[in-house]
C-alpha cells in the first residue's frame, strides 16, 4: 500500500510517472446507470501525448442500456449519425491512488463534443449544474451516500454460468450491526476499507445489515461532485476487489425476497461563511429555508423519482416493514419516512431513503438539489413531522414501477425547469427502453406460475 498521499495534483501526478512509480493512468466518466466508463493509460503515453487534453471515446456510452447495447431514440446519437466520438476531459482536482491494482491512479472526466461543447446528458455535469444553483445562493452542499451490498462465496463467472440461481451467501443469518457475523468476512471488508482509504475517503464504519451477506461500509460526508466521484470508484472498487478475492457481490435494489440494498443519501448546505443553513430557531432547530427546501423535496420527490429509483429492480424495494420507505412524508429519526431528519445544531441533515444500491448517484443528488430548490422559490410550507408508521399513513406514496414514474418525470415542470428539456426526452427515452425490455421479456416466475398449472 502507498505510503504517500492518495490524492494528487496534476504535477504530482507527473512526477510519479517519471519516477516510475506509476504507469496507469485511468480516465472515467459515469453513464446513465451510474458505472465508470473510459480507458486505461500507459502513464508514459498519457504524458507524451493527452497531457491536459482530451481523450475520446464512442458516443454509445450515454445512449446505450445496461447491456451496453444501442438503442435509438436518443438524439445525442444514433445510427444515423454514425455513433462518433464524445471527448473525456480530465478534471486534474480529481486523481486518486487505486491500490487494488498496481502503479494505478484514476482521473474523473467531464464530457464534451469533439468541438468542446457540453454534453447535456453527462451525469456529472448535471450535477454540477445543479451545484451551480446552489452557489448562486451562496450555498455548498455536502453529502454522504451510504451503500449497502450483499456478498456472496461465488465468482462472479460461476454466478453468471449458473443464471444467479443457488448462490451462498457470506452470512447465512442476520447480521444487522453484529460484531461475531461481520468477523466472518472481516478479512474482505478490511481490506475494502483499507483500500478505499488509500483512494482517499474517510472511512466511518462497517456493519452488518438485515439480508443474508448484507454489509455497509460509511464514509465521511464531502461536497456533492466529489463525494458522487468517490461513490463510482468505491462501487468498482468493491466489485473488483470481491473478484480478486474469488467471491462476488450485488448492489441490486432488491437481489430476494428480503430485504433490498439502500443507498440513503444525507444532504445538508453551508453558506458562504461554512455556517450550516438548516440550522436555526424554528421549531426542531430548523431554519426557515430548512423547512421550505424540505418541503420541496417532500412535494416533487414523487416526479423525480426516475432520478432517485432508475430501474425496474428500484421499485420491486419499496414494501411495507422493510426499512424502505413507501409513504412520501418526513419525520424526526423515523425510519418510516421517505425523509428523516437527523443530527443536531449544526449538525441537522435529511436522509433521503428512496434510492437503493443501484442509483446513479449524480442524478439522485441532482434531484433532491432540485426538488429542495424549488421549494425554496415557491417559499413552501412545511407539514408537521410525522409520528409513527408511515406504511399505515394516508399519504402521497412512491412510485410503485418504473413506467409510473416514467410518465410522471416527463410531464414535470419542475424537472424541465431544473435540468432542461434535453436532459429530460434524454433520460425519458432510456427508462422507456428498459420497461419496453422488461414487458418483452419472460421470466422464470412466469414458468415456475404458468408452465403446468395454467
Amino acid at each position: 500500500m502507498p505510503t504517500t498521499s492518495p490524492r494528487l495534483d496534476y504535477e504530482q501526478l507527473l512526477s510519479e510517472i517519471r519516477e516510475g512509480s506509476v504507469d496507469t493512468v485511468i480516465v472515467a466518466i459515469t453513464d446513465m446507470q451510474g458505472r465508470l466508463q473510459g480507458k486505461r493509460l500507459d502513464a508514459n503515453f498519457f504524458v507524451d501525448d493527452i497531457g491536459a487534453g482530451v481523450i475520446e471515446g464512442c458516443s454509445y456510452l450515454l445512449a446505450s442500456d445496461v447491456d451496453m447495447a444501442t438503442v435509438d431514440g436518443f438524439d445525442l446519437t444514433s445510427w444515423e449519425r454514425g455513433y462518433g466520438d464524445i471527448a473525456f476531459r480530465p478534471d486534474f482536482t480529481t486523481i486518486r491512488r487505486v491500490s487494488w491494482h498496481e502503479k494505478t491512479v484514476i482521473v474523473f472526466a467531464d464530457v464534451e463534443t469533439v468541438t468542446g461543447e457540453p454534453v447535456a446528458p453527462s451525469p456529472r455535469q448535471i450535477l454540477q449544474s445543479q451545484v451551480s444553483r446552489l452557489s448562486e445562493r451562496g450555498w455548498t452542499g455536502l453529502t454522504g451516500t451510504e451503500l449497502e451490498f450483499i456478498v456472496f462465496n461465488n465468482t462472479y463467472e460461476e454466478a453468471w454460468t449458473n443464471g444467479y440461481r443457488n448462490m451462498e451467501p457470506a452470512n447465512q443469518y442476520n447480521v444487522d450491526y453484529s460484531l461475531q457475523g461481520t468477523s466472518r468476512i472481516e478479512p474482505l471488508l478490511g481490506r475494502m476499507r483499507r483500500a478505499m482509504t488509500h483512494a482517499g475517503m474517510f472511512v466511518e464504519s462497517v456493519k452488518g445489515e438485515c439480508n443474508f451477506g448484507q454489509h455497509e461500509i460509511a464514509f465521511k460526508y464531502s461536497t456533492l461532485v466529489d463525494k458522487c466521484d468517490e461513490h463510482g470508484l468505491f462501487k468498482l472498487g468493491v466489485k473488483e476487489i470481491a473478484a480478486q478475492e474469488g467471491v462476488s457481490v450485488t448492489f441490486m435494489a432488491k437481489y430476494d425476497a428480503r430485504e433490498g440494498n439502500s443507498c440513503h443519501i444525507h444532504l445538508s448546505l453551508r453558506d458562504q461563511n461554512d455556517k450550516p443553513v438548516f440550522a436555526g430557531d424554528e421549531e426542531h432547530g430548523f431554519s426557515p429555508i430548512f423547512q421550505h427546501f424540505l418541503a420541496g423535496q417532500i412535494t416533487y420527490a414523487r416526479e423525480l423519482s426516475l432520478f432517485l429509483a432508475p430501474n425496474i429492480n428500484s421499485y420491486k424495494r419499496f414494501v411495507e416493514g422493510s426499512f424502505a420507505p413507501t409513504a412520501m412524508l418526513w419525520g424526526i429519526d423515523n425510519r418510516t419516512c421517505a425523509f428523516r431528519v437527523v443530527g443536531h445544531g449544526s449538525s441537522i441533515r435529511v436522509e433521503c431513503r428512496i434510492p437503493g444500491g443501484d442509483v446513479n448517484q449524480y442524478l439522485a443528488i441532482s434531484a433532491l438539489v432540485a426538488a429542495g430548490l424549488r421549494g425554496v422559490e415557491e417559499s413552501l410550507a412545511l407539514a408537521p413531522a410525522f409520528i409513527g408508521n408511515a406504511y399505515i399513513a394516508d399519504a402521497p406514496r412512491v412510485p410503485t414501477t418504473l413506467a409510473e414514474a416514467l410518465a410522471l418525470f416527463e410531464q414535470s415542470e419542475v424537472a424541465r425547469d431544473a435540468f432542461g428539456d434535453e436532459v429530460v426526452e434524454h433520460y425519458v427515452r432510456a427508462a422507456r427502453v428498459e420497461v419496453d425490455a422488461f414487458n418483452a421479456a419472460v421470466t422464470d416466475w412466469e414458468r415456475y406460475r404458468g408452465f403446468e398449472r395454467l
